[in-house]
């Protein structure tokens, strides 16, 4: 007879590590997620610039309508 040792055989380490890498980047995507929305709730939106005179005499040309004060 031929004695079979089973030694308990742990995971497969390359599965090991597809877990470990998957599960962090699983993390570093949830987290950049919430990271978002919470960026967008708190944050107030940026200002815009102000718009040259100039500008909106051009714009308002373009529209056809005339500028004040002419």
């Amino acid at each position: 007879n031929v004695i079979k040792e089973e030694t308990p055989k742990g995971f497969n380490p390359g599965l090991v590590v597809l877990i470990v890498v998957g599960g962090l980047l699983l993390l570093f995507l949830i987290g950049n997620y919430a990271l978002y929305t919470y960026a967008q709730k708190t944050v107030p939106p940026k200002k815009k610039k102000p718009v040259s005179k100039k500008k909106m005499k051009r714009e308002r040309l373009k529209q056809g309508i005339s500028a004040p004060g002419e």
